[in-house]
């Protein structure tokens, strides 16, 4: 690999492609050896792209941490034979991204669009458009329904509700309807 050195623009974000599972394996083992080699100055920053998704089922939320990518670690370093070597070599690591086995950089663009330095947050309902639920609280509580519409900010939601032989829509907010069990 003569031609890495060759490559060394400075520092970029470069895809390390890991076996399934090992996202997290291959970054504390490659932050203990940056720190044990004092490689500081070549590998700086590393990075497991994850969004926060809370899921909502009337009161109850829960929270999940999900891969963006899986068996992908991002990796901020100056490409050079050493940092090449290092981070190739650590167990689990299959390759970096790029043709052959050449590492691409990843650009600008797609550096910005990942929002490394920002937070992701997505709220989904446990219910979708069509679901059957149950008014967990106001003056329909106790009521079942269909989801008939959710709003675009997920906090209200129109519900079908069944009151003799006519259904009756009613705008609830989301904390209000519960999943019929």
């Amino acid at each position: 690999m003569s031609d890495i050195n060759e490559m060394n623009v400075g520092p970029r974000w470069y895809v390390a492609h890991t076996y399934a599972g090992y996202e997290n394996k291959v970054m504390t083992n490659l932050e203990k050896i940056i720190e044990n080699r004092g490689l500081g100055h070549l590998i700086y920053d590393i990075r497991i792209p994850t969004e926060t998704i809370v899921e909502k089922n009337g009161d109850e939320e829960k929270i999940t941490e999900v891969k963006i990518f899986p068996s992908y670690v991002l990796v901020k370093m100056t490409m050079t034979e050493e940092s090449w070597h290092v981070v190739r070599n650590i167990t689990g690591v299959t390759g970096f991204v790029g043709p052959g086995s050449r590492p691409t950089p990843l650009s600008q663009e797609e550096v910005d669009a990942l929002n490394l330095e920002g937070e992701h947050k997505e709220e989904k309902l446990k219910f979708n458009t069509g679901d059957a639920v149950v008014v967990s609280a106001g003056l329909f509580e106790g009521y079942a329904g269909t989801v008939q519409s959710i709003s675009d900010d997920l906090k209200k939601v129109t519900v079908l509700v069944q009151r003799g032989r006519r259904d009756i829509p009613v705008e609830l907010d989301a904390t209000d309807v519960k999943l019929a069990q």
